[in-house]
């Protein structure tokens, strides 16, 4: 497949679960708004499973919702088609032998989704003609997304509501609506009673300070109210990406760092891999190699394990290792170092790829940095070389600053 101009994008959404009420920034949590703002006060109480830490002598904290330019008939219109969008899936969240009731909520635990479900409902609901995604899936009837972006840039009033299946077991929807100089979402948070029956555990309304739709086909938006531990941004992948790309990415790229270490930040090759190792590459090579989180048991790593995952996935030595990864010779040993984490930070995506004649692959990557609005931060080169077995081996990369610059790591 030759390099094209016209790129392609996986589909990553916002899937950072608060509670059992799927992602909400600003929605989910107390805060406060500007002064002069829209808005009424709703007992903290409403929000369910929340604490907001500050609240003097005991006293609720109040959450100051934005007025809704909905009617309450037309929320209640969008809340009665949550629920019948629920029913339409309800037989992929609720499994009778694996509940267990809680007396005091009322409310069924619900399994985890598999991928395989959550596309299941997605694909439900799609035929149906409702806007639905889910995380690494293409967004069906996406095209109802781009109709509310034209609408809203030209000043007309429009609507949109998105349904959203997550891991966790949750659903939700969330209406985009422009109305009076307005643009709000309305969220809507689905949980389960006995029986699989879904019920409404959240209504929420936000004002939306920022929105855009990029010629990628991110929409990014920023809500009026940033709320402790929330998201700057929060984004949704609106145009279709092709399954190669996707499958590419989730692969070789996916949960590589750009903040945490070398690997994507660096021009880099066998010639001089020595400068992109850090102890803390580990951690995420090993769940590319395993699938699995990896769990130190005692203060130190085997050396045997350690050497042996990096050596297939880099052109490295063991001798390299030792000198640049904290190895112990006393314990036969490397330290463990975690990644150091950061909200919402830049995440790679495959947009087009080239089989050379060698059997390696060059992979075409996007930095995507919603924090920043961008979907076109950097752009890499890799070349992968893929084993029988099953694993492969990064050979090379190389980085161009695009929209944003590149992040910079700190020294070992």
């Amino acid at each position: 497949m030759k390099r094209t101009l016209q790129k392609c994008s996986v589909c990553f959404l916002s899937a950072l679960s608060l509670a059992a009420v799927g992602h909400v920034v600003g929605e989910m949590k107390a805060a406060v708004y500007p002064a002069g703002s829209r808005g009424v006060k709703v007992p903290f109480a409403r929000i369910e499973s929340q604490e907001q830490p500050g609240a003097a002598d005991g006293e609720p904290y109040a959450y100051t919702e934005p007025e809704c330019v909905l009617s309450m008939e037309e929320q209640k219109k969008i809340q009665n088609e949550a629920v019948s969008a629920a029913e339409m899936c309800a037989g992929y969240y609720y499994a009778e032998e694996s509940v267990n009731s809680s007396k005091d909520s009322g409310y069924a635990s619900v399994i985890e989704l598999t991928e395989q479900q959550r596309r299941d409902i997605v694909n439900v609901l799609g035929n149906n003609g409702m806007v639905s995604v889910s995380d690494d899936m293409n967004m069906r009837n996406y095209e109802d997304v781009e109709n509310f972006y034209s609408q809203y840039r030209i000043g007309q009033e429009a609507l949109v509501t998105i349904y959203e299946p997550f891991i966790d077991g949750t659903f939700s929807s969330r209406t985009f609506v422009y109305r009076q100089g307005i643009l709000q979402t309305y969220y809507i948070g689905i949980g389960w009673q006995d029986n699989g029956i879904p019920v409404i555990q959240a209504a929420r309304t936000n004002d939306i300070a920022e929105i855009r739709l990029t010629e990628k086909g991110y929409l990014i938006y920023t809500n009026a109210v940033i709320v402790a531990h929330g998201n700057l941004k929060e984004y949704y992948r609106v145009k279709p990406l092709p399954e190669t790309c996707r499958e590419l990415t989730q692969k070789y790229v996916s949960g590589l760092s750009y903040v945490s270490y070398m690997v994507m930040i660096t021009d880099w090759d066998s010639g001089n891999v020595e400068e992109i190792l850090r102890p803390c590459m580990f951690e995420d090579v090993y769940r590319i190699h395993t699938g699995e989180v990896f769990v130190p048991d005692g203060e130190g790593i085997p050396a045997e394990l350690y050497e042996s995952i990096m050596m297939t996935y880099f052109p490295v030595t063991a001798e390299q290792l030792r000198e640049y990864c904290n190895y112990d010779a006393a314990t036969d040993t490397y330290k463990y170092e975690m990644s150091i984490s950061q909200p919402l930070p830049p995440f790679p995506e495959v947009v087009d790829y080239k089989e050379n004649v060698d059997g390696t692959l060059t992979l075409f990557v996007d930095g995507v940095w919603p924090d920043y609005g961008s979907d076109y931060a950097f752009t890499n080169q890799i070349v992968v070389r893929p084993l029988e077995n099953g694993a492969f081996r990064y050979l090379s990369n190389s980085i161009q600053k695009q929209e944003l610059d590149i992040p910079v790591v700190g020294k070992r």
